[in-house]
């Protein structure tokens, strides 16, 4: 059985792989691999999406295995779907109510499916599949600036069948600004640069941050409200790899393209859509290929996600607002920054996950050291 720190670390390691326990890399699997092109019917056993002369059972979905509990989905409409849709709002609330439904306790799946390669006899990856639990809570909302913070909350079979958990790992989180001057935009090989925002008025920046609440990537964007579709779109934005991505490709550090936001009665759908591009030291780019991702985000009413979410934020959430203020201040003060990979043989998630841990198991836990550890912390990774 691992302990909650090894799941914490697992979760980190993942991303937004929530469930997965990521098969080995394999040769088989690295791309651009030479292929001879072969004419044949598809397979009667099923047809892959975007690929329907591919070998079926050579395209069968790679990432989660780890059995979870069984989820009740929520039926119906949530109420803050219906406060969204009240007649008599202007854009502005629209927007942010847009924004607030996407907090709730979801089942989430991640699909994702390369639609396309540049390199002579490419080959397609597998697609991508995974799932989880999640809960999305509203740290802030200060009417033009919202955060939202995600965390899985996971409940696993054991060998024996027996469930297990709940287990609770912080996961990603997303800030909202309203008409933001300027956006941290990743440029590769671990470095962002602070850059106007092109045509602010009207739009919101979603910041994304990683499990340490380091920053990931941000974009720029309109909320669309008509005919009952609530819907943002962003504008061309730049981020790292997911490990879905890192853990088989070298062919490429950027992935480039934007997201749609959708929001449904139950829930909220995002889509990606992807260009791979490598950047080079010298600044020259070269496009590798394409995909396209879903991630779906449905309400559940079991299992309860919240509550064991709201014990662990008790105890944990003054380090973590540390964590934040101090990434907030070398936002604030630096027009670019690059970071380490790893400092003493660790990585940045790991040793804030630590801390966490320590704190969630002390009996009377002692704040006053937090945040020098998470200034001394994140100080250690800043080129």
């Amino acid at each position: 059985m691992k302990s909650i720190r090894q799941l914490a670390l697992l979760a980190a390691l993942l991303g937004c792989q929530a469930y997965a326990d990521e098969e080995p890399k394999k040769e088989a699997e690295q791309p651009q691999a030479p292929a001879v092109a072969e004419e044949k019917p598809a397979p009667a056993g099923g047809h892959v999406f975007a690929w329907g002369f591919m070998d079926w059972e050579k395209m069968q979905t790679r990432g989660g295995t780890t059995q979870g509990t069984e989820v009740t989905l929520f039926t119906g409409s949530k109420e803050s779907w219906k406060r969204l849709h009240q007649p008599g709002l202007d854009k502005f609330e629209q927007d942010r109510r847009a924004i607030l439904a996407l907090a709730g306790n979801y089942r989430v799946s991640f699909d994702f499916t390369e639609t396309a390669g540049l390199a002579e006899n490419f080959k397609p990856t597998r697609p991508y599949f995974s799932w989880g639990t999640e809960n999305v809570t509203t740290l802030e909302d200060r009417g033009g600036f919202i955060s939202l913070q995600h965390s899985l909350v996971m409940y696993f079979k054991n060998e024996k069948g027996e469930m297990e958990g709940p287990h609770v790992m912080k996961h990603w989180r997303e800030d909202w600004t309203y008409q933001d001057p300027e956006m941290q935009v990743f440029q590769g090989d671990l470095t962002w640069k602070k850059v106007p925002t092109e045509s602010p008025a009207g739009k919101w920046t979603q910041a994304v941050f990683q499990v340490d609440d380091s920053p990931r990537y941000e974009s720029s964007g309109k909320w669309s409200h008509d005919g009952g579709l609530s819907m943002w779109r962003s504008d061309l934005r730049q981020r790292p790899l997911p490990r879905r991505e890192f853990s088989i490709r070298k062919d490429y550090n950027v992935q480039q393209g934007t997201d749609e936001i959708t929001l449904t009665p139950n829930g909220w759908v995002h889509v990606q859509s992807n260009r791979k591009l490598q950047i080079n030291p010298d600044g020259s780019r070269q496009y590798v290929g394409q995909e396209i991702g879903v991630d779906r985000y449905e309400e559940i009413i079991s299992p309860d996600l919240a509550t064991p979410f709201n014990a662990y934020w008790v105890k944990t959430n003054g380090y973590w607002k540390d964590v934040r203020e101090t990434w907030d201040k070398v936002l604030r003060e630096r027009d670019s920054f690059s970071m380490k990979d790893t400092y003493d043989g660790k990585q940045l998630f790991m040793i804030h996950f630590e801390h966490a841990e320590e704190i969630e198991q002390a009996e009377k836990p002692d704040p006053t050291g937090d945040l020098k550890h998470a200034q001394e912390t994140i100080r250690s990774f800043l080129n």
